[in-house]
């Protein structure tokens, strides 16, 4: 326990414009701190851009250049900013994955403006954040964020490319930990492993109806009769090298490949292949299924519960009839990591891709001390 010298008592305090003085806690985190300052009287900066959409930005994509998928290297990112009262401050980012066959092109349309006015509902509140979305997509749908030998370096990606550049355009954080990341499904798994691998790296992970406990949200999908009835022809097919390789008819055959790649690549010897879950005859291969396990947060989390920072606020969010049951897994994981980091679940109403905006802006909430608001049933 670190000592605290007399006359440090004292909180410290922040002039919020035409608000007076405002007392911190000392038990509030950093990132909540640095937000708050940032609210404070600048001195009449002028506001930094913004806009009631989302604008797209260019991401070289040196980390996946060569991807053996031959998907795209330079992509857009979407990024939304809040029009803010009177200031120009460093804003805390929410870095933002999307699930399963979503990127940041979706946030460049229609969805994007139910996330927009969200975000600026919540700077209107007193909780300014940045909106970034990444391109992390690959032909299957979907990268989980992993680096992997047989579709590319997506969490290189995101760790060592977007958000150094982001950084450098819009200002860097005065701490880390001034960092969220957050993410739906595929998204919230995403955001679950990036915090692992790069704890240092965030403050905060929001994670909605994450992949988790594949025993529950995967085997099920991965013993469905048209994943199994996929014969040793179909899958060379589909993973034949080139532009003209043909994708499956079935969306559930897709995801498996995709989610196959990302969980059980054969190496840096064969670059874009991967194993799969039946052998040429059909029978169950349990050794590939180990290779899955071991990307689950649940089965690190049950060898390794001391995953996450004693400073990490953790968000986690099931929905009540979630299709995959991936509220089994959400609560269970914070049930693993609660005595070692600041956790809290909730049950959603609805189901797995339901009212996404509302309950990442309620883990925001969370995160921030804030009050949280109600999600109502539809």
């Amino acid at each position: 326990m670190m000592h605290r010298p007399r006359g440090c008592d004292i909180l410290p305090m922040v002039r919020m414009s035409g608000m007076g003085f405002l007392r911190i806690p000392h038990s509030f985190p950093i990132f909540v701190v640095t937000c708050l300052l940032s609210l404070g009287d600048l001195g009449g900066l002028q506001p930094a851009a913004a806009s009631s959409h989302f604008e797209a930005i260019s991401i070289p994509g040196k980390a996946l250049d060569g991807n053996p998928q031959g998907d795209p290297v330079q992509r857009r990112v979407a990024v939304f900013t809040p029009k803010l009262p009177r200031f120009t401050s460093k804003l805390l980012t929410v870095y933002y994955l999307p699930g399963y066959f979503g990127s940041s092109e979706d946030f460049l349309g229609a969805n994007g403006d139910l996330f927009a006015a969200v975000f600026q509902q919540l700077a209107d509140r007193g909780i300014p954040l940045r909106m970034v979305v990444p391109d992390c997509k690959t032909r299957w749908g979907g990268s989980q964020y992993l680096n992997s030998t047989a579709q590319g370096n997506y969490a290189d990606y995101v760790l060592e490319e977007i958000i150094p550049i982001l950084e450098k355009r819009f200002g860097t954080p005065i701490t880390p930990r001034d960092r969220i990341i957050a993410g739906h499904s595929s998204g919230g798994f995403g955001a679950l492993r990036l915090a692992m691998m790069a704890p240092e790296r965030f403050g905060a992970i929001i994670a909605l109806s994450p992949d988790t406990y594949f025993e529950v949200t995967h085997r099920p999908l991965a013993e469905a009769p048209e994943v199994r009835s996929v014969t040793a022809e179909a899958f060379r097919r589909y993973t034949t090298f080139g532009k003209d390789k043909d994708l499956p008819g079935h969306n559930l055959v897709q995801i498996m490949l995709g989610l196959s790649a990302a969980y059980a690549p054969k190496g840096p010897n064969e670059p874009g292949h991967f194993h799969w879950l039946y052998d040429e005859y059909g029978n169950w291969q349990e050794e590939v299924w180990q290779n899955w396990l071991e990307e689950d947060p649940v089965f690190i989390a049950r060898r390794n519960p001391h995953l996450f920072m004693p400073f990490h606020r953790i968000y986690l969010d099931g929905a009540e009839h979630d299709e995959f049951g991936a509220q089994k897994g959400a609560k269970l994981l914070g049930g693993l990591i609660k005595p070692y980091s600041q956790v809290e679940f909730y049950e959603s109403p609805d189901g797995h891709a339901d009212h996404i905006e509302e309950r990442l802006a309620r883990g925001i909430e969370w995160v921030f001390g804030k009050t949280m608001r109600n999600i109502e049933d539809r």
